[in-house]
C-alpha cells in the first residue's frame, strides 16, 4: 500500500483560512454506505440522520497556545537568534516534548529565552526537529503560557485568527492539545442541545492531539510509517455509555479522528471498551477492522495524510477518493476551518 494512493488534486483556494460564522454553517457533505449516496447538506442538519440511542463520541480536549517564540541563549549570556517551539506532550511538570526550530541550532544543553518568567534547556533530541525541553518558570506555567503563547494554527492557514476561541470546541475542557480536533468546530452550543433532546446520548473521550496528527507520512510503503504515540483516556462512565450502545446494537457516532482513535485504542478483541487512560499510537489504515465506529463526522483531511488513510478504512480507498472529488467540484471548503462530512 503506497503513499502516494491517497493523494489528489486540491485547488489552493479550497483551503479555508477562517472559519465561518456560525458554526453550524459550513457545509455537510452526507455519504450514506449502505446506498451508496451522496448528499450536499448545511452542518445544522446533522439531527435528520441521527436516531434516539445513537450514541455521539466526542473529543473534549483543550487546545493551549503551545507555539512559543524566544531566542537562543548565547555562550556568553547574549540573545541571538529567533527560535519557534511547539509544545507537543507535556511529560512531566517540568519537561515537554516539542518540536523546535530551527532543529539544528538547538541540541541538548542549547538555552532559551521565551520571556523573564519563562526560559528552557534543550535536553535531548529526536526525530525531525522533536526535541524534549526541560522549561524553568516563575508562577503558573499555564498562565505564563496564556501570556506569551499563540494558538499553533496549522501552516497551510495564512490569515490571523481573530479569536482565539474559534480554535477550540465549545465542549473542550481538558487542557492539553497542540491542535483542535477540528471535526468538533462544527459544533454550537444549540445544536449539541437539540441532538441531546432528541435522545442521542453524548459520551466524552479524551485524546491530546500532539505529533501524530502534525507528522507527515515520508515513507513511500504506507506500512513503514510509524504513528507518535499520544495521550488519550476513557472515562468509566462514557465507557459504560458506549459498551451498552454495541450491547444493545445502536449506533457509536465518532465525531472526529481523534474520537475514533481514542475508542479504538480503549477498545479489546471482541469490542469492549476499557476505561483507563494511556498512550496510544494507533495507526488506523485500510484494511483495519472497526471495533467500535459505526459512523463518523469529520473534516476533509490533507493528500497522504493519515487522516485520510484512517478515512479509507471506514470507506474504503477509492470510494473515499470519489467522495473527496465530488467535494472538490462542488468547492467545499478543506482542512481545519473547512467543511465536514457525515459518513453513516
Amino acid at each position: 500500500m503506497k503513499t502516494s494512493d491517497f493523494d489528489y488534486y486540491l485547488p489552493e483556494r479550497l483551503i479555508a483560512q477562517t472559519p465561518v460564522e456560525p458554526r453550524d454553517s459550513s457545509r455537510l457533505l452526507v455519504y450514506d454506505r449502505a446506498k451508496d449516496s451522496i448528499e450536499d447538506k448545511i452542518f445544522r442538519d446533522l439531527p435528520q440522520y441521527l436516531r434516539a440511542g445513537d450514541v455521539l463520541v466526542i473529543n473534549d480536549t483543550k487546545v493551549i497556545p503551545a507555539r512559543i517564540y524566544g531566542s537562543r541563549v548565547r555562550d556568553d549570556g547574549s540573545l541571538g537568534a529567533a527560535v519557534e517551539v511547539l509544545l507537543l506532550k507535556r511529560v512531566d511538570y517540568t519537561h515537554w516534548e516539542c518540536i523546535a526550530r530551527p532543529a539544528r541550532k538547538l541540541l541538548p544543553g542549547r538555552k532559551i529565552y521565551f520571556s523573564d518568567d519563562l526560559s528552557a534547556t534543550v535536553e535531548s533530541c529526536g526525530d525531525e526537529g522533536v526535541r524534549t525541553i526541560e522549561f524553568e518558570f516563575r508562577g503558573v506555567f499555564e498562565d505564563i503560557l496564556d501570556r506569551v503563547g499563540n494558538m499553533p494554527l496549522p501552516p497551510y492557514i495564512h490569515e490571523k485568527l481573530k479569536d482565539k476561541t474559534r480554535y477550540q470546541t465549545v465542549y473542550c475542557r481538558q487542557e492539553g492539545s497542540a491542535a483542535a480536533p477540528t471535526a468538533g468546530l462544527h459544533f454550537t452550543s444549540e445544536l449539541l442541545r437539540k441532538i441531546e433532546d432528541m435522545g442521542i446520548i453524548v459520551a466524552r473521550v479524551l485524546l491530546h492531539v500532539g505529533l501524530g496528527t502534525f507528522r507527515p507520512v515520508k515513507k513511500d510503503d504506507v506500512l513503514d510509517h510509524k504513528m507518535h504515540s499520544e495521550f488519550y483516556q476513557v472515562s468509566e462512565q462514557s465507557a459504560d455509555i458506549i459498551n451498552a450502545a454495541k450491547h444493545e446494537g445502536r449506533r457509536v457516532i465518532c465525531v472526529g479522528t481523534t474520537s475514533v482513535r481514542t475508542v479504538e485504542s480503549a477498545a479489546d478483541k471482541v469490542g469492549h471498551i476499557c476505561a483507563g487512560s494511556g498512550n496510544t499510537e494507533i495507526f488506523i489504515y485500510p484494511g483495519y477492522e472497526f471495533r467500535i465506529v459505526d459512523a463518523l463526522i469529520t473534516n476533509f483531511h490533507l493528500p497522504q495524510s493519515t487522516l485520510i488513510m484512517l478515512v479509507s478504512a471506514l470507506m474504503g480507498r477509492e470510494k473515499t477518493l470519489e467522495v473527496y472529488r465530488h467535494a472538490v467540484e462542488q468547492e467545499y471548503r478543506f482542512f481545519s476551518f473547512g467543511d465536514a462530512m457525515l459518513v453513516l
